[in-house]
């Protein structure tokens, strides 16, 4: 593997925040609705492709730059050291003579609630799937990223992380039957686009989302064949108003929808809507914000989605208070991202 590489495989894919509609995309829901939005920054994935040291030998080193981890991966493939990579390379078809080096990155902080380990995912088997006979959709790498968590490593998933990331910018996805969906990309005139960016604020709650339990609880609710699944269908709601409002130019309405999910989210149980996320929200009321999302399914750390007002001067004094409110949140710079993911190749130096 010392030798030089003969193709270099790039691919990257936006995280998500703000989904509204969250927890209906889920095997237990049936149907959902949701509305998300696809943002830098991007999970970056680099493969060095070089010849193989044996013919007929397989040999793959993962480097997880983020964990400071770089490791050959043990062939057969066993989920050890980072499983969801690990089983994003079993789940390939990949040719037996391949010497390959995968490096991964992402900017955002893992365990962010912004669907950072669907986005490494889905970059991570886009590359890979330009080692392969044919070519995979979007909308197939999507539903391969989901399998990899659902049934590769028995986790409970449901599909819109995927299926943004894959697509990108603004997504109104319509679960018809779990796991199936249609995607609509939120098409918008570019002045609604910059002022959504504009408004928008990502604030990251100072430690990674863990609320196994609390999540836990709340499938456990709607696991019965008989469950009263009622409590699903303002979250549903809040999604189909989000995509009326901005097709609308209507960010009062859009703010609302938000507002209204992380309610609906808190109805679902207490615990996933934390104390620090509703000291950001009460921070962000004082200075002038017009909704808030907590994102992911919610819980403890993570992050809130903030939609502030008119006045750039408000939004301004609202990040530098953050800190103030807990020295440990941060405010994660984002634009939105009009691309999903994005396979290309470099060419190697001479």
């Amino acid at each position: 593997m010392d030798n030089a590489p003969i193709r270099i495989i790039n691919a990257t894919a936006p995280i998500r925040i703000c989904d509204l509609g969250g927890w209906s995309d889920t095997w237990f829901a049936e149907r959902g609705t949701v509305l998300n939005i696809g943002v830098y920054p991007y999970a970056e994935v680099q493969l060095f492709v070089k010849r193989s040291g044996a013919p007929g030998v397989r040999e793959i080193v993962l480097n997880a730059e983020n964990f400071g981890d770089r490791y050959a991966v043990p062939l057969p493939i066993e989920y050890e050291k980072h499983p969801l990579l690990e089983a994003c390379l079993d789940i390939m078809e990949l040719p037996n003579d391949l010497a390959l080096e995968a490096n991964l990155y992402s900017a955002a902080p893992p365990g962010g609630a912004t669907g950072t380990s669907a986005a490494i995912s889905v970059a991570l088997l886009g590359a890979l799937d330009l080692l392969t006979p044919g070519r995979m959709t979007p909308h197939e790498i999507a539903a391969m990223a989901q399998r990899v968590e659902t049934e590769k490593l028995g986790l409970q998933c449901g599909i819109q992380d995927q299926l943004c990331s894959a697509y990108g910018g603004i997504c109104f996805i319509d679960m018809y039957a779990y796991p199936n969906a249609s995607v609509s990309q939120i098409a918008l005139p570019n002045h609604i686009w910059w002022e959504l960016e504009r408004r928008l604020v990502l604030v990251y709650l100072g430690r990674s989302h863990a609320s196994s339990e609390v999540h836990g609880k709340v499938i456990e609710n709607f696991e019965n064949d008989n469950a009263d699944k009622s409590a699903l269908e303002p979250l549903r709601r809040a999604a189909r108003v989000g995509k009326d409002a901005l097709y609308l130019g209507d960010f009062n309405a859009f703010g609302r929808a938000m507002s209204d999910n992380t309610d609906a989210q808190r109805a679902l149980h207490p615990a996933l809507v934390s104390a620090e996320a509703d000291a950001v929200i009460e921070l962000a009321r004082k200075y002038g914000a017009g909704g808030w999302k907590v994102n992911g399914a919610g819980g403890e750390g993570g992050s809130v989605t903030i939609l502030c007002g008119v006045e750039n001067e408000q939004k301004r004094a609202f990040i530098k208070a953050i800190p103030e409110l807990n020295p440990t949140f941060q405010v994660l710079p984002l634009y939105l991202s009009r691309f999903g993911l994005r396979q290309w190749e470099t060419t190697p130096r001479e």
